[in-house]
This record gives structure tokens, C-alpha cells and sequence, in this order.
């Protein structure tokens, strides 16, 4: 146990110059319209990740009744030190306009749930007069919402959308791992959230100051992460990669209808890789060219 302490002391100490350089000078690519999507470089190197009882004490004190009631923060990672190869990731979830492009090119099935599936799949946080905004129509997404994530998208639409992207680029694409996802929203350190160890709702858009729906995903550049990212906490989860329990993925980062605890990067949930939700939405990570 003193060993693991020390290690975890010694990486926050030997990587935070990294954190603070990264949080000043993020590398970024491909800013433009119509050239390649804007993506972080995430350098190789360990990183502090997952939560201590300490950080879930504290995420319990500010997640809600809900995640008290049925203890959500237990099924945490155990705080540790994970060594990861560089990899590039999106600066923001992908929009719904983004997502146009994909739909008309590959024909693959628009946002979209019936009233019938919706209430099949459970995890009716919401009724579906709240999901009937984020429909996709004729082939369009809901007017006003362009430049929001998209949801309403399963673990394989997501991963299928990343992976159409890259060949379009010549790199291989796909989802974040869980680990890739939460060394991008939290840098090297071990923060609890990608500005720090401090909950601060100004800076996001969760269930503490609203405004209760999805936003533009630059919409908060006070809240990025050590890597400049935007939206690592709050707006919409985020698909990831990694298999929870058997068929359920990752979700990461908390939405516009969570309070702070579920927001922090080590909170985790999992969901039925087919669930289609307002509250989900993805972003891609790429390889090293």
C-alpha cells in the first residue's frame, strides 16, 4: 500500500510541469471547415486515473440523491497509474451537423427512436416528449441544433461514424478507450475534473445551472480540459470503447442533467451498446500519423 501511495505521489509530482504546459499550449490539427476534423495530441506517458475513497466521498457530496441512493461512484476504477501510447482525439463531440455527411454516404439510419423502442430500451430518464426535439427529420437534424452534439446514436452508429471519418483522412479511427477518454478529460494529475479538483457549474452545462438541454460543443471554453477539449464534463456522455458489463460500453463525462459528482472524469456508467439517447452523444480518437 506504501508503494502505491509513493508511485501515485511521484507521477502527479514528475508530470504536472507536462499538465500545465499541455493546458497552455494544447496541439491541435485541422481547425478548418472542410479539412481534416480539429483533434488534441494526447503524448504518451502515464496518467492518474480513476478515483480513491477520498474523490468518491466527494463526488458523493455533490452527485445527487440518485447516485447516493444506489452508490454509483463504488463501481469506480481503484485510483491508479496507467502508461498510454499517444493518440489524437476531438477537440468536441461530433455535431449534428457533422454527422449529416456520414448518414448520406453510407445510409445508415439517421437519429432517430419511435415512442415504442424508446420506452423498450428503458432508461427513461426522460419521457419522449423530451426526446421528440432531437428527431431527426427527412433526413435533417432538428433545426437550431447544427452545431450541438448529436444523439440519439448507438455504441455502433458512433463507433461506425469514427471509423467511416478516418478512411475519408487515411487514419484509422475509432472510440476511446475508457482510460484514453479519462487521461484526455483529466490530464496526468488526477484531477477530478478537466479544470481541476474544484466543482465549478459556470463552467459546463450540467443539472446544477442548466439551461436542461444540449448545447453548441464550444459552448464552454472555460471548462476545457488539460488538452484543451471541450465538453469533457457535462453536455452530453460520451460513448466509449470499452465493454462494462457483457454488451454494455462505457460511458463517460456526465450530461446537461447530472449534478457535479457524475460529472468528474472518473465517474463511470454503462449502458445496452444498442441504447439511443438524448444524453449520449461521442467523440473519435485517431491514431498517431
Amino acid at each position: 500500500m506504501a508503494c502505491r501511495k509513493f508511485e501515485l505521489v511521484a507521477c502527479q509530482a514528475a508530470l504536472l510541469l507536462g499538465v500545465l504546459l499541455c493546458a497552455t499550449a494544447p496541439n491541435s490539427v485541422g481547425a478548418e471547415p472542410g479539412d481534416s476534423p480539429a483533434m488534441a495530441l494526447v503524448p504518451a506517458g502515464p496518467a492518474i486515473l480513476g478515483s480513491d475513497e477520498a474523490e468518491r466521498a466527494f463526488g458523493y457530496s455533490i452527485g445527487g440523491e440518485g447516485a447516493r441512493r444506489f452508490r454509483w461512484f463504488d463501481r469506480e476504477q481503484p485510483r491508479h497509474v496507467a502508461a498510454l501510447p499517444a493518440f489524437r482525439i476531438d477537440l468536441a463531440a461530433v455535431t449534428q451537423a457533422a454527422y449529416v455527411n456520414f448518414v448520406r454516404a453510407t445510409g445508415r439510419a439517421a437519429p432517430f427512436i419511435t415512442e415504442a423502442d424508446y420506452r423498450e430500451q428503458g432508461f427513461l430518464v426522460h419521457p419522449y416528449d423530451e426526446v421528440r426535439p432531437y428527431l431527426w427529420r427527412g433526413g435533417k437534424p432538428p433545426e437550431g441544433k447544427a452545431l450541438h452534439p448529436v444523439v440519439l446514436v448507438s455504441q455502433p452508429d458512433a463507433e461506425a461514424f469514427c471509423h467511416w471519418r478516418g478512411s475519408a483522412y487515411g487514419d484509422r479511427c475509432g472510440l476511446p478507450t475508457e482510460d484514453e477518454w479519462e487521461k484526455a478529460a483529466r490530464g496526468t494529475d488526477g484531477r477530478y475534473f478537466p479544470w481541476g479538483n474544484d466543482w465549478a457549474p459556470s463552467r459546463l452545462n450540467s443539472g446544477s445551472s442548466g439551461p436542461w438541454g444540449t448545447t453548441p460543443v464550444r459552448a464552454y471554453p472555460q471548462g476545457r480540459s488539460p488538452y484543451a477539449l471541450y465538453d469533457m464534463a457535462g453536455n452530453v456522455f460520451e460513448w466509449t470503447a470499452t465493454e462494462g458489463r457483457p454488451g454494455r460500453f462505457i460511458l463517460k463525462g456526465g450530461s446537461w442533467d447530472d449534478e457535479g459528482g457524475i460529472c468528474r472524469a472518473a465517474a463511470r456508467h454503462d449502458r445496452p451498446a444498442a441504447t439511443r439517447h438524448i444524453l449520449i452523444g461521442f467523440r473519435c480518437r485517431c491514431t498517431v500519423r
